[in-house]
């Protein structure tokens, strides 16, 4: 779809310099029956260099290029009703660029909302942590805790303060509902609970949305838009939402294990194979049941989560569950996972991730790619 909306700008851009042309008398241009005077066909000319530097500018992924793209479109316009009787079909690709260019304005708002954020979060992070975790730092932990640490590989790295991740996979919100890939970014502060996580998901071939989850301060807010326009979730800082965002913090503590040692955590052991934890940020708590094998392997976490955000929204079991395990830097991870509702009509799993990239205590954003 990229390459058509190209083609469309140069094809688009190139008919304008036929204005330009038979202005100046460069060249008889048959087609356009009407006089264009001199400074109008400059107009012409200029639509042409606009479209033309859209084209430039899409290419290279520069946040100006809907800007210029709508200023093109609006000279075009104007040059079009001038000359109706010969140009009136260039409203057709007039209205289908300024379209794409106004959800394209609306993509690099939203994209710079999420880096302001991530950034935010960054910055009012911990410096890199100098903390190297022993054996006898996990000595307080419960036991199969502790051989969870063993098994992650945690003993003898520094603590993570801090995680970047990217991500791909598929999801979908409705059991019936076709899977939807997605690539996802996400920024997390060990030492502050918090995270930003943003993702990009193809609902179907021409239509798309953008969404972010974020947890600060113990408050959570989720925003979706389609087509990075319209938003279809706006929910924040109420219980359920605030919940959500601190149940997902504590169970994608599996990506960084060394957070079982914080404070903010408290631990109890259920039997030989699992663990309560209990995440506390400023008077809230929330609680989930980590599982694992003799060896220390996790083997799911779960939890009581609101199944929506709405009134009607239920408390159900969320469970995570890990597919596969990688290193990143000397630490032992799930980096496949799926995630499931257990409801009473029966389970539904709606995400299923891989990470993509994976680093601990760097305070910088990934580059654009």
């Amino acid at each position: 779809m990229k390459s058509l909306f190209v083609i469309l700008l140069l094809f688009h851009g190139a008919i304008h310099s036929l204005g330009f042309l038979k202005a100046f008398h460069f060249a008889k241009i048959e087609q356009l029956t009407q006089t264009i005077s001199k400074p109008i066909g400059l107009l012409w000319l200029l639509a042409t260099v606009l479209f033309f530097i859209t084209v430039l500018l899409f290419l290279y992924k520069h946040d100006s290029w809907p800007v210029i793209a709508i200023i093109a479109v609006i000279i075009s316009q104007v040059i079009v009703v001038l000359s109706w009787q010969d140009a009136k079909f260039g409203t057709i690709a007039n209205v289908i660029i300024l379209l794409v260019s106004i959800q394209g304005f609306a993509e690099v708002e939203f994209v710079k909302m999420t880096k302001q954020e991530s950034l935010h979060l960054i910055q009012n992070g911990k410096a890199v942590s100098s903390e190297i975790i022993t054996e006898a730092a996990i000595s307080s932990l419960p036991p199969i805790v502790q051989q969870w640490m063993r098994f992650s590989g945690v003993i003898g790295t520094a603590e993570a303060v801090s995680v970047r991740l990217q991500q791909t996979g598929e999801m979908r919100t409705k059991p019936e509902q076709s899977w939807m890939p997605f690539t996802a970014e996400q920024y997390i502060d060990v030492a502050n609970p918090s995270f930003v996580w943003t993702t990009s998901a193809k609902m179907m071939p021409l239509v798309s949305f953008r969404g972010r989850d974020k947890l600060e301060n113990g408050k959570g807010a989720m925003l979706i838009k389609v087509a990075s326009l319209i938003p279809v979730v706006n929910e924040k800082a109420n219980e359920k939402i605030n919940s959500g965002a601190m149940l997902r913090f504590l169970g994608e503590m599996c990506w960084y294990p060394s957070a079982a040692l914080s404070e903010y955590i408290d631990w109890e052991q259920l039997d030989s194979s699992s663990a309560r934890a209990t995440l506390s940020i400023n008077g809230s708590s929330v609680t989930g049941t980590f599982t694992f094998s003799q060896e220390g392997e996790l083997i799911s976490f779960e939890a009581n989560r609101f199944y929506g955000a709405d009134d009607a929204a239920t408390l159900e079991k969320w469970y995570i569950e890990p597919v596969e395990f990688k290193v990143f830097q000397g630490v032992k991870i799930p980096y496949k996972c799926k995630v499931t509702w257990k409801l009473d009509a029966g389970d539904f799993t709606w995400l299923t991730l891989e990470l993509t990239a994976l680093a601990y205590n760097e305070l910088q954003l990934f580059k654009p790619k």
